[in-house]
């Protein structure tokens, strides 16, 4: 486990292991705009969570039709271990030249924001957009790891931050990636611990 504290109230842990049997209040899904299952992440929380999660999502598409690129929704989380599950609709990858930072970065805000208005303390996010969508992990680190910290310290009942994440070799880029934003002679100073857990 690889821990930043931002200096306010808040924490981002980054973890390796099976994000559908972490206890965080809100799980995020790596979700397509239909809320269908799918694969990787997607399927698994699908999977977990039982057939509540799935009668949820289309009960939203009927009344809705589809989520746009870079929204969230909340359902319940039926058999898994977190209180909600937060679909966030990713951008798939087109070379960057579509939005996709943008869109990507307001898939965490969103998500980080519904978990604030339902007054959670935790939230633990995959890798948006990695899989099957094609965005090119280092990239997405890039936006990940820099949007959660600016909107930590915004929220009010959101304190704990966790990218829980299965392959090992994501886990390095995004470790990578945080210890980077450590930069004393900017102000941009943060406490960082390492660690082994496997969530």
């Amino acid at each position: 486990m690889l821990t930043v504290k931002t200096g306010d109230p808040g924490e981002l842990r980054l973890l390796h292991g099976d994000l559908t049997k972490y206890g965080a209040d809100a799980i995020v899904n790596a979700a397509n705009d239909h809320l269908t299952p799918g694969g990787g992440v997607c399927g698994a929380i699908f999977r977990g969570a039982g057939p509540a999660i799935a009668d949820d999502c289309r009960r939203i598409i009927a009344d809705r039709g589809s989520i746009p690129t870079g929204q969230a929704v909340a359902t319940s989380a039926g058999d898994l271990p977190a209180k909600i599950v937060i679909h966030a609709v990713g951008p798939i990858w087109s070379g960057g030249t579509r939005g996709e930072p943008k869109l990507l970065a307001s898939c965490y805000r969103e998500s980080m924001r519904i978990a604030d208005e339902l007054k959670l303390h935790s939230i633990a996010f995959p890798a948006i957009s990695t899989g099957i969508f094609g965005y090119p992990v280092e990239q997405a680190a890039w936006v990940a790891v820099p949007t959660i910290l600016r909107t930590l310290p915004t929220t009010q009942h959101l304190v704990m931050v966790s990218v829980v994440l299965y392959d090992r070799a994501t886990l390095d880029i995004f470790a990578h990636t945080a210890l980077a934003q450590h930069h004393p002679e900017s102000g941009k100073s943060y406490e960082i611990g390492i660690g082994i857990l496997h969530a």
